[in-house]
């Protein structure tokens, strides 16, 4: 865990520090934003940034998206200054926390910033094989191909296999090949130096660099355009690269990982992907399954998101009803592993109470499965899903008569008033982007609506 303090927190940076250092996160403190993004730009890296709130946060937030640094920033400063707070989650950053810090609020940070990318929970015989072939081959430097669909979970899966690997102590460094439009890909990778195209305003490092000494995934591979797959190749082969701009070749010392939702081989027949570099990366391949090929996992998992936004929402003793679990315990799962924890982040809000009946699970894509894979059903399943359908039956005549606009606007308020108006926060529940979310809104005001504002809920929704 890497942490960047930018500013000086009000004089409170010391014990920021050390609170953050005794949780075990790596410190490192600059004053000023041009100081953290330089410091950013030239490989340092950082998985949080706390910045002090009387700095411009929203011009470091801005360069963050627009550079395409990927770094959650938190906000802080003396005591419950409102108009700053509102100010700050506006421009972009996740939370507030006010000073002087307090220990437990730091560690729930850095612990909520960890765990959202390292937690592998599993239970079905089906997955523990699969880790077993992660640990043999994790210790060794072989590059691994990590397949499966999208949801799987791959990206947990190569985080398992840099922390069981002699590299767990160093960096892990991902990028999303599909996300990084074609003609900055290569800068991302490889880095640039100053002037080597409109807007590079400096020596970037690129992620070959940053990940030295630890591990780099590169996430969706399947997705680089065939012309920068040839510059990968001398990457991967001779662990060797040049900046975009620079005629210096650089030394780097890597493991690569590599993930792909498609079918590489046959990519590779159709002529998408490059049959040499196929082999590079292809030492190991680890292939995740589908959720619906591992049912027992779905208890465990759905247990253990809803614990964990319970807590995020301050509600305790949360538990899932029997009859609501069968209705998890048939769906087919499209989306996989992140399908069933947005589920699950619903049923926390949409809970009556500490127990998930089934009209909180709202489910989308394929439909529930009628049937067992030999096509039987014992007694008690059938039974539990006839319930389950009859209470969501039930539940579905309070939309009767209502248009879905008019359903939607209710979820938005509802959500945002849960999220004391914070934006970020209820466009993630709702799995719609910021625009998206702000582009309603705006609609909803204008039909006098009224908008929770970040800090405060809304007394009532239309």
């Amino acid at each position: 865990m890497r942490l960047l303090i930018v500013g000086t927190l009000d004089g409170h940076i010391t014990t920021a520090g050390k609170i953050a250092l005794e949780r075990g996160a790596k410190v490192a403190h600059l004053d000023t934003i041009d100081g953290a993004l330089d410091a950013l730009r030239s490989g340092q890296g950082a998985d949080l940034v706390m910045v002090d709130v009387h700095l411009d946060v929203a011009r470091l937030c801005t360069s963050l998206r627009t550079e395409r640094f990927l770094v959650p920033v938190v906000a802080c400063g003396i005591g419950a200054d409102t108009k700053l707070a509102v100010a700050a989650i506006r421009a972009g950053a996740k939370e507030y926390i006010p000073l002087p810090p307090d220990a437990e609020l730091i560690a729930a940070v850095l612990a909520a910033v960890t765990e959202e990318t390292n937690a592998l929970i599993y239970k079905d015989p089906a997955m523990a094989e699969i880790l077993r072939l992660a640990e043999q081959v994790a210790p060794s430097d072989a590059s691994v191909l990590i397949t499966g669909e999208s949801g799987t979970g791959k990206e947990v899966m190569a985080r398992y296999l840099h922390s069981k690997s002699k590299r767990g102590r160093k960096q892990f460094i991902s990028l999303n090949c599909a996300a990084i439009p074609e003609n900055l890909l290569e800068s991302e990778l490889f880095g640039h130096e100053k002037g080597a195209f409109t807007g590079a305003v400096g020596r970037r490092i690129g992620k070959f660099e940053e990940a030295h000494g630890g591990t780099l995934l590169l996430d969706e591979i399947s997705e680089m355009h065939p012309r920068l797959q040839a510059k990968l190749l001398r990457a991967v082969q001779e662990r060797e690269i040049d900046r975009v701009g620079g005629n210096q070749p650089i030394k780097v010392d890597i493991r690569l990982l590599a993930t792909s939702n498609r079918n590489l081989e046959e990519a590779v027949r159709k002529g998408e992907f490059r049959e040499d570099l196929y082999f590079r990366l292809n030492v190991v391949t680890i292939h995740v399954s589908p959720l619906r090929e591992r049912p027992k996992d779905i208890q465990v998992l759905a247990e253990y998101f809803l614990k964990k936004y319970a807590e995020a929402n301050g509600v305790s003793g949360m538990a899932i009803s029997p009859e609501a679990m069968a209705i998890l315990e048939t769906h087919h799962w499209r989306g996989n592993v992140r399908e069933l924890e947005n589920t699950m982040h619903r049923a926390v809000l949409l809970a009556q109470d500490t127990l998930v009946l089934p009209e909180a699970i709202h489910l989308t894509g394929a439909s529930l499965q009628q049937s067992n894979d030999d096509g039987t059903k014992d007694d008690a399943t059938a039974a539990r899903i006839a319930q389950s359908r009859a209470a969501l039956a039930t539940g579905g005549h309070k939309l009767i008569g209502r248009t879905v606009a008019d359903v939607e606007r209710d979820l938005i308020i509802d959500t945002l008033q849960h999220c004391l108006g914070n934006r970020t926060h209820a466009a993630n529940i709702l799995g719609i982007s910021i625009r998206t979310l702000r582009n309603k809104l705006k609609l909803y005001s204008q039909d006098g609506i009224p908008i929770p504002m970040p800090g405060e809920a809304a007394s009532s929704s239309a």
